[in-house]
């Protein structure tokens, strides 16, 4: 079957995985919010050398490279500012301040990144920027009010901007509390019916066993809640864990690839249901693109998707890359 076509005029755009921080130029060094992808490598070295004075200039990056024009494809982002704000608390207010003038599509991020920062007196401190952000006091006033959920309360299964935006806030961190949301989707890398379900699994598996191959931290800390996890979740923890100490995580993208497709073929209720998963920026494979590419890790041997691509079209051209 001829996949071309169709891939042009879905996928947005591929990026080839980074060899690593070492080989960064002297003009990438000096400017490294010059494109996306320097902001990702950036966004995955920063527990390296924290500089939360810089990210005002990130965001503006962002905005000025049109990378906060669709919010659902700025999980990372968000989950990222979001986790700098609640690592400083005592500045947050000095650092949201240095973020403006935005467009207001940019300011959605700032709205977003001050909620999801779960600090105690987030409300307070998103009122005391309503003036700065006049063309978006209708969202503002649904999270003044109750009517939008925080990170903490947002499914996984929402999307893959939510498991992007729990990585933003770990690279931002380093703390455990976002890898423990992750977890909970594990056990959805083996459901049978839900294909969203086993989408947001398969990647909360694939990302998890990534990062853990090359953070110890990370490693010990999932062999460490191999004990902890209910049972279903264990299990596809165990399996993380295997990955990553024997760098093969190419085993669980195959393995996601193949229990999708078969998911596909059968037909489940839930497709029939569900327009959602045919919608070009939905169940983007941009969880995989940003975690991958954000850390440098080539060794994948993986093209990654940027820019939202419909999921059925990612995995077609990732099933594509095996033959």
């Amino acid at each position: 079957m001829q996949r071309a076509p169709y891939l042009m005029a879905t996928l947005c755009g591929f990026c080839l995985l980074l060899v690593g921080a070492g080989i960064a130029t002297a003009k990438q060094r000096s400017d490294p919010f010059g494109d996306a992808n320097r902001i990702r490598g950036w966004i995955g070295t920063y527990r390296d050398e924290p500089q939360p004075e810089q990210v005002p200039k990130m965001v503006k990056a962002l905005a000025a490279q049109g990378l906060l024009q669709e919010q659902d494809r700025a999980g990372i982002y968000i989950g990222f500012v979001a986790g700098v704000l609640a690592d400083n608390q005592v500045d947050a207010d000095k650092l949201v301040t240095a973020m403006f003038p935005l467009p207001p599509a940019a300011q959605v991020l700032v709205i977003k990144a001050i909620v999801y920062s779960g600090l105690p007196d987030w409300k307070q401190r998103l009122g005391r920027f309503v003036e700065r952000m006049p063309a978006r006091q209708i969202l503002i006033r649904k999270y003044l009010y109750g009517k939008q959920p925080t990170l903490g309360k947002l499914p996984l299964d929402k999307g893959p901007q939510v498991l992007d935006a729990w990585w933003g806030f770990y690279f931002a961190t380093g703390s455990y509390e976002p890898v423990l949301h992750i977890m909970t989707a594990l056990s959805w890398s083996e459901e049978k019916d839900n294909l969203e379900r086993l989408t947001v699994g398969s990647m909360a598996k694939w990302t998890l066993a990534s990062h853990a191959a090359n953070n110890k931290h990370l490693l010990d800390f999932c062999r460490t809640e191999i004990a902890h996890q209910p049972k279903a979740s264990a299990k596809v923890l165990r399996e993380v864990v295997a990955a990553a100490e024997t760098f093969e995580t190419g085993k669980i993208r195959k393995q996601a690839i193949a229990a999708i497709d078969e998911l596909k073929t059968k037909g489940p209720a839930t497709r029939r249901k569900w327009s959602w998963w045919g919608q070009a920026g939905q169940m983007a494979l941009s969880v995989g693109c940003v975690a991958a590419a954000a850390t440098g890790q080539v060794y994948l041997g993986l093209p990654c998707i940027i820019g939202g691509a419909a999921s059925s079209a990612a995995l077609n051209l990732l099933e594509a890359q095996e033959k």
